[in-house]
């Protein structure tokens, strides 16, 4: 189950935004997608309940997910995919408990003094981090509200390439934004000739996030194991979805995989022991 969390210091960078749209682009594409608002705004729960409420329009469904310091809520069995939305100001252990299970991170970054500097002492914390350090938790930067090629553009990835960080896209300002948000939807959720040449810096997003999202599977693997389930907009498929009657496997890939050690173990009392939601416990 690839869990993505959405990350930055900075208020006001885009992360409700980035989050939505990535939980609207595996939910419009057949998977079983939970979103998980760690802010206590819960704005993702807000743009929920009015994506709900035009239920008759038959949007693809997501489910929230919520998570606090000494709570948690299970995603429903047979989740695909986890997408985490975090609040500003998230930085120690609050910012270590999200990394620990995440696989990978995007961090929306828009083109001012404040947001770079920010977001520099941000990518520094999480570089810190174990996941991170090691490579197992994939990190990259995408430019908000700026256009590609534009002065905006050039100087955040500059301010990337110094710091040896990946920067895979950037998102216009545009009011289809403003008005999908309004009405809980998303650009994936209209028409792809109304929004072509948004959609089109969405790509290297969705190409970046190919492989986290479809993990290699094991070299034992039958055709049997599973079914697979092809992304509108990407080549092949990217989600690994089990049959009934089993879990999605964990980050390596396997299929039926338990999520966390059994309890009796040293490890599984230690991770019941940990403030964190159960659900985001992987095996390690």
């Amino acid at each position: 189950m690839p869990v993505v969390a959405v990350v930055n210091r900075k208020g006001g960078s885009g992360k409700s935004t980035l989050a939505a749209h990535l939980a609207a682009y595996g939910a419009s594409n057949g998977a079983s997608v939970t979103l998980v608002d760690v802010d206590r705004q819960q704005s993702m729960r807000v743009w929920l309940r009015e994506r709900n409420a035009r239920s008759a329009e038959q949007r693809p469904a997501i489910v929230a997910g919520a998570v606090e310091s000494k709570s948690f809520v299970r995603p429903p069995v047979g989740t695909d995919i986890v997408v985490i939305d975090t609040p500003g100001g998230l930085t120690g252990l609050e910012l270590a408990r999200v990394v620990m299970y995440a696989d990978a991170i995007l961090m929306p970054v828009c083109n001012s003094l404040f947001d770079r500097e920010s977001a520099a002492d941000c990518v520094a914390e999480l570089r810190q981090l174990p996941r991170v350090a090691s490579g197992r938790c994939s990190l990259a930067a995408i430019g908000m509200r700026v256009d590609a090629g534009g002065e905006g553009h050039l100087v955040l990835q500059r301010w990337a390439n110094e710091r040896k960080l990946p920067f895979i896209a950037t998102l216009r300002e545009s009011a289809t934004y403003v008005r999908c948000a309004e009405q809980g939807l998303t650009l994936f959720d209209l028409p792809p000739a109304v929004v072509r040449p948004d959609m089109a810096e969405w790509q290297p997003i969705l190409d970046w996030l190919r492989p986290i999202l479809q993990p290699p599977a094991p070299a034992v693997a039958s055709a049997n194991d599973a079914r697979m389930v092809p992304l509108r907009g990407v080549p092949g498929p990217v989600l690994r979805r089990p049959e009934a009657g089993t879990r999605a496997g964990v980050h390596h890939g396997t299929v039926g995989a338990p999520l966390a050690r059994p309890a009796g173990s040293s490890m599984g009392r230690l991770l019941g022991a940990l403030p964190i939601p159960r659900f985001l416990q992987r095996s390690v």
